[in-house]
């Protein structure tokens, strides 16, 4: 039917067809005519050029009780999230199982993946992996009980912290009990900068003083909460 009809068009005069009409071979013509292929965007096979960056990773595990050691893993950061924690779990996940760390929000809330990046303490999720850098050092916080490869003991960090009793304490009965107590502005300001800290040991572990009498010195983090605890109005 489509032959006839074309047939037809052909042999009609140009000045007699439609707009319609002198559309209808060319649509014809493109239908056949094979698309031209995309050039490809980098890459073998149009795939996005490989970036690989080395992690040196500290590894001890206490079930084979040599020294410790710093492990490299190779990723490419094309394949990878941006921070630190994306790269630790990508390792686990795909490299080596037996790596073992602490993570849970990814939000900087819970403080579990503390550890030191490139000789600073800070949190893995929120720090960004630098691609300049030729390689990325990732430890334990420093001068803490190992328990296995980036975990530390923070039973001592934790007892400090309970040492203070990190609760509210009132000096006088409520005047209406079973009643909230309503805080002003000006008292919520004065907790400012104190009410942030969520326990990470950053600052405890990075504390010289804190190194080296960690039984007697309470540390930053504990000081910091049991201030908290004074400015409190209730």
């Amino acid at each position: 039917m489509s032959s006839g009809l074309i047939g037809k068009l052909v042999r009609t005069k140009p000045s007699r067809l439609t707009t319609v009409a002198r559309l209808i071979p060319s649509r014809c013509t493109a239908s056949v005519t094979e698309p031209e292929p995309k050039a490809s965007s980098g890459g073998v096979g149009g795939g996005k050029a490989s970036n690989f960056k080395t992690f040196q990773i500290y590894r001890w595990n206490p079930d084979n009780p040599s020294k410790p050691e710093l492990q490299d893993y190779k990723i490419d950061l094309k394949d990878c999230g941006p921070m630190v924690l994306d790269a630790l779990i990508k390792i686990k996940n795909e490299m080596d199982p037996s790596l073992t760390f602490r993570r849970s929000c990814r939000e900087g809330i819970c403080g579990s993946c503390a550890m030191n990046i490139d000789g600073c303490n800070g949190l893995a999720c929120l720090t960004k992996i630098e691609e300049g850098a030729k390689e990325t050092t990732v430890t334990p916080l420093p001068h803490m009980f190992v328990i296995k490869d980036l975990v530390v003991d923070m039973t001592n960090f934790y007892n400090q912290y309970k040492s203070i009793e990190p609760w509210l304490k009132r000096k006088n009965p409520a005047s209406e009990p079973g009643k909230e107590i309503l805080q002003s502005k000006k008292d919520r300001a004065k907790l400012d900068g104190m009410y942030e800290c969520i326990l990470c040991a950053c600052c405890s572990t990075s504390c010289p003083s804190y190194w080296w009498n960690p039984e007697s010195y309470l540390g930053p983090a504990a000081l910091l909460h049991a201030n908290r605890y004074m400015c409190e109005q209730i």
